[in-house]
């Protein structure tokens, strides 16, 4: 039987075909909706929403050392928290099969940076396969679980944004059981202090050799032959872009990018008059080439950064000579892309964070920032979020900045729910433990919102739907040695007003944590009513507009007697937060049932 499925569906599928046991991970997109379809099959797989990438990590590499087939999934970010167990592990090896899958985002179409995921192959020296399509998806999952078996090492699968949420035909299968080898004490492989990780240190470097030995055998890295005048090298969905635009070109199509099949690269290289390397992001395949002496034109006319769809590899084949008439207009296009009216993302209707950012804006904080529905506060029109680096660094970055010893205003760390539980409790300790002077703002919506409402240690459930006893965050900042600790309503505006006040004076560490769940999960808060605005009140000076910038607003052709448009709420869109009538001043916006 084939259905139709997401590279990160299909990812999940191979998880249940192949016999994995355990899979944890924290939500990151493009990867989020691999755990979520996992958890379809929680009667034959244990699956988890973890604190963070590290700790998913931590999680895995356990359930191998007790000889279940185990996965981890995280985006390009998350792998760099996942990084440390990860060096470690391919030292020590594996007991069952273990695969971590990092979906990659070219482009930044949910990041906020651009990396190569094939580096953490190359640094952990650990194999990384790239699937094409979803079949392969689903495959690799499998051939990289028989590898980190075969060869006692984990495995890492690559996947991109643009195989992640596209979707081709998939071969179903049944699932495969794997049966638990059981924990095995085993101090010399599993326990790296130097006397032992010396010797594993060498047997990492020979795994890598036989390794490079299997990938010149195997038909996961594939000569294509065609046109002799051109080949291409290339892996994942560029090669299917790449194929797109050169059809009759001879391919070496590889599933594995590390580490390369050097013989068989030397092999295609020799058989075709030119070869070029068509990757995404940075030149990895191309400088192990260039590195052995073999000419290749890569980076020389493609782009070191964003997505590689099939005119923009046109392009480059266009700029290095190659004759394309399809695809020349396109081509100009990608050269001179028409000019498009910006839109800025903003608040949803309701969103609880709404109330706070514009006390923050009123009282003009020094915001450190983190990642989260909160970076919105980062653009106009509110423009107050001064600092956003990544997860957790919020707190500590706060605490540099009024260490740094010179501020004209009041310095403030923003940080979610999610993140917080994440990586910014450590950050917290070091503040409280460090006697610093800091006001933690914790945007406490009851959910992870921006990779699309999975749970967390503060929620209800489980990712498996068991009941859970939600972790109680003033509780925790309290542990951490805050004794300033404070909730408030964020929509009400003169609160969150008063307690920034407050607390941005006080001597020492507060946190205010705001305590209303996220307006896109209804089940949670339903309001009793909705706003309304009354024309013959309203002066049309559009501070609703302006401060709230909600988007249940509109602007009608109807005006004040000075001709002044007069703004309407769509009823469709309210929730009925009602921070658009405490700033009112002509109390002009009244709550409706």
């Amino acid at each position: 039987m084939k259905a139709l499925l997401s590279g990160n569906e299909a990812i999940a599928r191979g998880a249940y075909e192949y016999g994995v046991k355990v899979a944890s991970a924290y939500p990151g997109t493009p990867s989020s909706e691999i755990l979520k379809n996992t958890a379809e099959y929680k009667d034959v797989i244990y699956v988890e929403w973890a604190t963070n990438e590290k700790v998913a990590t931590e999680v895995a590499i356990g359930a191998s050392f007790g000889g279940s087939r185990t996965m981890t999934t995280m985006k390009s970010a998350g792998a760099n928290v996942a990084c440390d167990p990860l060096v470690a592990f391919t030292h020590a090896g594996v007991n069952g099969g273990f695969v971590m899958v990092i979906c990659g985002d070219p482009g930044m179409a949910s990041s906020s940076t651009e990396q190569d995921d094939r580096y953490f192959a190359k640094l952990a020296r650990c194999p990384i396969l790239e699937p094409s399509d979803s079949q392969e998806a689903k495959e690799f999952v499998g051939l990289a679980l028989d590898l980190s078996e075969k060869f006692d090492i984990p495995v890492i699968l690559r996947s991109t944004t643009g195989l992640s949420h596209s979707k081709s035909l998939v071969e179903l299968g049944e699932r495969t059981e794997h049966e638990c080898k059981g924990f095995e004490r085993n101090i010399a492989k599993n326990c790296l202090l130097p006397a032992y990780a010396r010797k594993l240190r060498t047997w990492l470097i020979e795994r890598e050799r036989l390794l490079t030995e299997w990938g010149n055998e195997s038909d996961i890295n594939r000569i294509e032959p065609g046109d002799k005048k051109i080949g291409i090298i290339s892996s994942g969905v560029t090669y299917q872009a790449a194929k797109e635009v050169m059809p009759n070109a001879s391919f070496l199509k590889l599933g594995m990018t590390f580490p390369l099949p050097m013989e068989k690269i030397k092999k295609f290289a020799a058989s075709v008059e030119k070869l070029f390397v068509v990757e995404e992001l940075e030149p990895f395949i191309e400088e192990h080439i260039k590195a052995a002496g073999i000419p290749v034109i890569g980076k020389e006319v493609l782009p070191m950064e964003g997505e590689f769809t099939p005119d923009r590899i046109a392009a480059g084949f266009i700029k290095a000579g190659i004759d394309l008439p399809r695809w020349k207009d396109m081509a100009n296009i990608v050269a001179n892309p028409p000019k498009s009216v910006p839109r800025m993302p903003v608040q949803c209707a309701g969103c609880p964070h709404r109330g706070i950012s514009m006390a923050i804006k009123k009282l003009d904080l020094n915001v450190c920032g983190d990642i989260g529905c909160y970076d919105l506060i980062t653009l106009p029109p509110f423009e107050i979020m001064h600092t956003d680096l990544e997860m957790g660094g919020s707190v500590s970055n706060a605490v540099g900045v009024v260490r740094a010893g010179k501020q004209d205003k009041p310095t403030v760390a923003v940080i979610g729910d999610s993140t917080f539980f994440h990586s910014g409790m450590t950050g917290l300790l070091n503040a409280a433990y460090n006697k610093s002077n800091l006001t933690l703002l914790i945007f406490n919506n009851s959910i992870t919102g921006m990779t699309g409402g999975q749970f967390n240690p503060g929620t209800e459930y489980t990712l498996s739907g068991v009941p859970a006893d939600p972790v109680s965050i003033p509780e925790i900042c309290k542990a951490l040695g805050v004794k300033d600790v404070h909730v408030v309503d964020p929509y009400d505006y003169k609160a969150c007003l008063d307690v920034l006040k407050e607390t941005t004076a006080h001597e020492g560490v507060s946190v205010v944590m705001t305590n209303r769940p996220c307006m896109l999960y209804p089940k949670k808060y339903v309001a009793p009513q909705k706003c309304e605005v009354v024309a013959d009140k309203c002066i049309g000076c559009h501070i609703c507009l302006k401060q709230c910038t909600c988007p249940a607003f509109e602007l009608t052709e109807q005006t004040t007697d000075k001709g002044k448009l007069i703004p309407r709420i769509n009823p469709d869109d309210c929730v009925g937060c009602t921070i658009c009538a405490q700033i009112c001043p002509k109390d002009a916006i009244r709550e409706v049932k």
